[in-house]
This record gives C-alpha cells, structure tokens and sequence, in this order.
C-alpha cells in the first residue's frame, strides 16, 4: 500500500476474543482465513486507516501453564468469566514462544488472508512486536543464550520468582524497573549484538507480513533505563542505541513499515527521535482522566511536529474500559471528540464504541457478553467520518477568552482545522458546568461576509456576521461536557 497517512487512525482488535466472536456468529471455530467478508467491514469503518490484531503471535504453552497454576491470576480470570473453563485460559499474548502466527488463528497464511482483506478496503494491518522478553520456551534460550540477562545458581535460588533455570543457564525473567519481575517470560539483553541483528531479522520478516509493529514497552529498551534497570548484568552500552540500529536496518528493508511505541515515562520525544513514527500519548489520556481543562490545554500545546508523531487513545488493552473509567456517558463522548480531532494517529479499542466495561486479559479466549450501547456506537461511527473529513491542512489552537464576572471560558478547549477548501472549529466544554466564551478563529478574511457554521456531528446550523467574527470572535456556550464541530461557509450574502 502507499505511504501511511499523518495522522492514522488505528482500530485494536483483540485476536482471540474476536474470532471466538465471528465463530459463535458462524457457528463454527474460526480463523483469520475464515472471516466472511461483512465481519471485516464491520471493523473497518470510514475513517479507520489500520487494523491491529494484537495477540496473533504463538503463545508459549510453559506460559500457559503458568497462569493456569497462579491463584491470583485465576481468581481474577474468573471475575470476568464466572463460567471460566481451563481451554479459555491460552496464555499471554506477550508470552511469545515464536514469531508465528498462532496455527489456532490460522498459521502465517491465515495473516496473510487477513492483510489482503484490510488491503481490500484500503486499511493496514498491524501487529506485536515485543523487544523486552520472550517466553521460556522461546527457541532462543537454548540457541542464544548469550541473547539474555544470566544470572546464577544463587540468584535462582534467593529469587525463584525473578530467574529461571534453562538447561545448565540461569536466566533473569523479564521485568521493567518498577515492579517485581514477570515470571512467565526471559529477559533479552539490549546489549547484547547478536540480539540486536535477531531482532532485525525478526522484524523483516514481521514486515514481510504486515504494515505496522506496535513495539510493547519500548522505552525499557533505552541506554539508560536499561543500565538503570540491570546495572552490571548487563554489562556495557554499544556504540548506538538499540532503537537507532533495529529501526534503521528494518526500514531499509521495509522503508513504509509504521514503527509505533507503547512509552511512558514521558519519554515519547526521545523514542521520537529513535525512529519511531508514533508514540503512545499516555500524558493526554490521564490529564483527560484525571486533571481536566487546562492540563489538556497544556498540553496540547507542544510543538506541532511532536503532537502528529503521537497516539491518541482513551482505552486500550492494558488501561480500564472508557465507559467503565470515563463516565458519565458525556464524559467518555467529550474525551472522544478531544482525542478523534486532534492531530497524531488515534487508537480506538474493538468494543470501546459499543460501550463494554469490562477488561478483558490477554490470557483469554472468550470475553463475557456484554449489553450494546447502540447510540454509543452511531456516535463514534459518526466521529470517524468526520475526523477523516476534517483532519487535514493545518491545525491550529484557538484563543478563548470570556468576561471578566464570566471566566467559565478556562473549561474550554479549542482548535481549528485549514485545508485547501475547508475550515473547521472544534469547541469542547470539558468540564461539568456550563460555559461561555468567545473562540478566536486563526483566519483574517472573516469580514465583509457572511458565514453558516454546520456543525458536522448535532447537524446544527448557525448564521454569523463577519465584521462581527473578526471583531470578537465566535461567542460559544455550551451545556456541560457537550461540543461542537463547526465547519465554515461563505453564506453568499455580504455581512452587514
């Protein structure tokens, strides 16, 4: 396919929930080569640019076990499943054993069935790659095992939770710096030469087979979080970081391959400059969540280069449902319109428009059933079409300014869109009051006409003077947590 747009927008896909779902509706099991047509238009509606099928890699079945054998795992497993059966436990989809795709999902041809599906409506696909470990049974540790941060006997003895033994090599178990080690998974050395052209090897060949890796935990793969993470274990820093080398012999193979980072920290500038295409805008999502207007003004007020290079999203597979963490229901619709309309690649989460509330693991085959939110689902609908429509030219933010006895204006967030042909203006009450203001729109050609703003997501039309929009600018109230997109006409008759 052609080069990937600016600011795409990509559609998460829980691989196995979601096949276990085609095949209930099929009344068979299905695979990725199965997939009836009108089940791949229903996740690729107007204004998805990509598909990610997370999870579609070879589970490791060692990391199966592991969960099938931990009492909290299964305890929480059952607090989504209260009909939970051991088959619905397949193991981690970040407990990979190889990269291949799982043959329950219908091996590499089946992948491949499903890329030419995407490609068919002119989506991308996506898939995992996971720099930090591998399963234990990965073929790696017995090949390669200079691949991985070693330990000792008296290690695995003080600390059976953090290594483990494989033939006659202790081997560390992935962690990052922050929490206890995960024990399902081996620790790969970033320094380690022979991982790093492993690496690229294995992500030519993921290339091979789609259009996208989104890179888990990327940031642990740092110089310096790494060396801060395990000190002398891993001995010392190559000449380039890890990221520069991988990515730059990847995209020579691959040059349109969209590299996108899982990051926090706030680390995303740095892997931006790393190569990555796309970071995870983690730092939107919680100001969104947790501290309201004026963070997420702040916020978005970075240099503009930065903000298209990253990933807009309100859930995921690893945060809290949308409509469990943002609600009201008004909530969660005000938060959508600030992540769909601003500039950088958005991530929706299969399940996130209909309303689900419930996180699934990642272990899992089989999600519970959930009631669907129909009006949720033709709003969001709504919402990618016109995101596609509006998100193109230059973005700008708008000044909002109130009275001096009315300064609900600071609830306010505001940009605007310029394309060749259009002009839109995004308003959003993001707070729990009613507001008032006066938006400044970016344009110095508003007087001498008259102009109809049409709101592309209410319908609503409105009629305003130009002299008196260059003058004050567009006076907006809005009820709480309501919005408007407004897109702007010469009306045909001159302002008064």
């Amino acid at each position: 396919m052609s080069t990937w747009p600016t600011d795409p927008v990509v559609y998460e896909l829980n691989t196995a929930a979601w096949l276990h779902d085609v095949g209930q509706r099929l009344g068979s099991v299905a695979k990725l080569g199965d997939v009836p047509e009108h089940e791949w238009d229903l996740v690729t509606p107007d204004g998805v640019d990509a598909v990610w099928l997370m999870g579609v890699w070879e589970r490791s079945p060692i990391g199966r076990q592991l969960a099938l054998d931990s009492p909290d795992l299964m305890t929480n497993f059952r607090s989504v499943l209260d009909d939970l059966a051991d088959r619905d436990v397949i193991g981690s989809a970040y407990c990979i054993r190889r990269y291949e795709v799982d043959p329950r999902f219908g091996g590499r041809a089946g992948l491949s069935a499903a890329r030419a599906a995407l490609s068919a409506r002119g989506v991308r696909l996506v898939v995992d790659f996971v720099p930090n470990h591998v399963a234990p049974d990965h073929p790696w540790l017995s090949d390669h095992p200079e691949y991985f941060i070693q330990g000792t006997a008296v290690d695995l003895a003080e600390s059976p939770a953090s290594f483990l033994a494989v033939d006659d090599t202790v081997i560390a178990c992935g962690r990052d710096p922050f929490f206890p080690a995960w024990p399902d998974v081996a620790q790969l050395n970033a320094f380690a030469p022979g991982l790093r052209q492993a690496a690229v090897a294995t992500l030519i060949d993921i290339g091979n087979q789609a259009d996208g890796v989104r890179c888990d935990m990327a940031m642990l793969l740092l110089d310096d979080v790494f060396s801060g993470t395990w000190g002398d274990r891993a001995g010392p820093a190559l000449g380039a970081e890890y990221w520069i080398e991988v990515i730059t012999a990847v995209k020579a193979a691959h040059p349109d391959l969209l590299f996108a980072a899982e990051a926090y920290w706030d680390l995303e500038w740095e892997l931006q400059q790393l190569g990555f295409d796309h970071c995870y805008d983690k730092q939107l999502y919680d100001r969104l969540l947790h501290e309201g207007t004026r963070s997420v003004a702040g916020h978005i007020s970075a240099e503009l280069g930065y903000q298209h290079r990253l990933v807009r999203f309100l859930e995921n597979h690893d945060e809290p449902r949308a409509a469990a963490e943002f609600a009201p229901v008004e909530v969660e619709r005000a938060a959508a319109v600030v992540i769909a309309t601003l500039p950088g690649a958005t991530l929706w989460h299969e399940g996130q428009f209909e309303g689900r509330r419930v996180r699934l693991p990642v272990f899992l085959a089989r999600r519970p059933t959930e009631p669907v939110d129909d009006q949720l689902r033709a709003f969001h609908l709504r919402l990618l079409a016109v995101a596609r429509q509006i998100r193109h030219g230059d973005w700008k933010v708008c000044t909002v300014d109130g009275w001096a006895d009315d300064r609900s204006c600071e609830q306010l967030l505001a940009w605007a869109w310029t394309g060749d042909r259009s002009r839109v203006v995004v308003v959003v009450n993001y707070a729990d009051a009613p507001a008032a203001a006066r938006v400044d729109p970016p344009w110095d050609d508003l007087d001498g006409a008259a102009w109809q703003l049409d709101d592309l997501l209410s319908g609503a039309q409105f009629e305003r003077d130009g002299a008196d929009l260059a003058s004050s600018g567009l006076y907006v109230g809005l009820d709480p947590w309501a919005f408007h997109v407004l897109a702007w006409t010469r009306s045909g008759r001159k302002s008064s």
